[in-house]
């Protein structure tokens, strides 16, 4: 793991990277790892505002190493790896195993996932080797990183299971076994699905914390597709909308931070970054973004979300029905909710619009707004490549990549396409749900 590195001298502290990642501390051997939201701000924080045991190891220090991260949650996980593989020695001093967070499993039918500092309840028979991991040395992280995945991966935590459900079932973030105790679930095949489920969800919560999003990516991949294949489609859904929600982790660097639409947002900076960005002359205020969603055509909808000086307006959203019904095509169906939009001038123009996709989106949105001449230089047309991380700009050759682009542009359009994209999963819900109920 330690080839994974980059070093530097400690004298050029300032060359470090401002992303999130992995940094250790090293003379003949690495001593000290850590992470960072900020590798460069966090390492610098060690020697302009030491601890007392920071006090122990800077004179130490010769080399300095990091790894770039795509987010605090890759960041964690890999901490808690290469501090079990290397077990540097200011780490290891500072904390025994009572101190280390670990994520634990049961082996139960409905297994329990939690976080322990309790090595030794691997040798109890409800646990296996395999269902532990660890160690993590930010226990405050770590409950975040859980968090977000049981919205992801509902799983059930309680040491008990109680006779009704709880909070977490009303919130769908538990499978909730406990509602099987109700005489009106006591059926063979709903005891089945719910132990399924439960299973399943800790297995890829454990499967994350240990290997990461990638593999796990892969795997959810695979299942979608044989699932599309037997026309599974309700389920398949459920697996998309898993795998949306990964993806989102992984595009979020900043993903514990505060979101943008804080009460300290400052709009007028903001809106003077953008416009340099974007070479744009006019005011910008009102933003709109559209996004698609569908399972191979089935059921396809389409949103529109605005924001206004950076904060969202859902007075202003627009939800559609698609009613293209040819082979899938997200151009197409993009192209129908433009058309459509435009011909509302009631709802009045936005100053941008940014659409899901790459340089096809970005041509298919530019080519509809220049249809209406009265239109054609009051907006301007932005188009995220979500998978490349790239801004497709109206009037620019090349895109840019998001990681080049300020914190505040960065989060603001990562915002825009998710805000978009939920809104637009919502209502396929909802039509989803309307079409299996008859």
């Amino acid at each position: 793991m330690e080839e994974k590195f980059k070093f530097l001298l400690k004298k050029n502290i300032n060359k470090l990277p401002k992303k999130a990642g992995v940094y250790c501390f090293k003379n003949e051997e690495i001593f000290y790892i850590g992470k960072a939201s900020n590798i460069k701000e966090r390492v610098k924080n060690h020697f302009q505002n030491p601890s007392f045991k920071d006090y122990l190891f800077l004179e130490k220090v010769k080399k300095i190493g990091y790894i770039e991260t795509g987010s605090q949650i890759e960041a964690l996980i890999l901490e808690a790896k290469l501090i079990k593989k290397i077990k540097p020695k200011f780490n290891v001093f500072w904390k025994d195993d009572k101190n280390y967070f670990f994520v634990a499993k049961t082996q139960e039918d409905f297994p329990r996932v939690f976080i322990t500092h309790q090595v030794k309840l691997k040798e109890k028979k409800i646990f296996s080797k395999n269902d532990f991991v660890g160690p993590f040395v930010d226990g405050k992280a770590l409950k975040k990183t859980l968090k977000i995945l049981r919205k992801i991966f509902p799983f059930r935590s309680c040491r008990q299971i109680p006779k009704r459900p709880c909070l977490w079932y009303h919130l769908q973030r538990c499978p909730a076994p406990c509602i099987l105790k109700s005489k009106s679930f006591q059926k063979i095949s709903k005891v089945s699905k719910i132990k399924k489920i439960t299973k399943r969800n800790a297995q890829k919560i454990i499967k994350f914390l240990k290997k990461g999003e990638i593999p796990l990516l892969k795997e959810l991949k695979k299942e979608m597709k044989k699932l599309a294949q037997k026309q599974k489609f309700e389920e398949a859904a459920k697996i998309r909308d898993q795998i949306f929600a990964l993806e989102k982790i992984k595009e979020h660097s900043k993903i514990f931070s505060e979101e943008i639409n804080s009460p300290h947002l400052n709009w007028p900076e903001i809106e003077e970054k953008l416009k340099k960005i974007l070479n744009f002359k006019r005011k910008i205020s009102k933003i709109e973004a559209f996004d698609v969603s569908n399972i191979k055509g089935k059921m396809a909808t389409g949103s529109m979300i605005t924001f206004i000086n950076g904060r969202p307006e859902k007075k202003l959203y627009r939800k559609f029905k698609i009613r293209f019904e040819k082979k899938p095509n997200d151009i197409s169906m993009l192209k129908e909710i433009l058309e459509r939009r435009l011909k509302h001038p009631e709802w009045g123009l936005p100053d941008l619009i940014l659409v899901d996709g790459g340089k096809g989106q970005l041509r298919t949105a530019i080519e509809i707004k220049n249809k209406n001449l009265r239109i054609r230089n009051k907006i301007k047309i932005l188009s995220l490549a979500k998978k490349k991380k790239e801004l497709f700009i109206e009037k620019r050759k090349e895109p840019i990549l998001l990681e080049k682009l300020p914190s505040e542009i960065f989060n603001l359009i990562l915002r825009l396409n998710k805000e978009a994209h939920r809104f637009a999963l919502s209502y396929h819900r909802k039509l989803r749900e309307k079409v299996m109920k008859g």
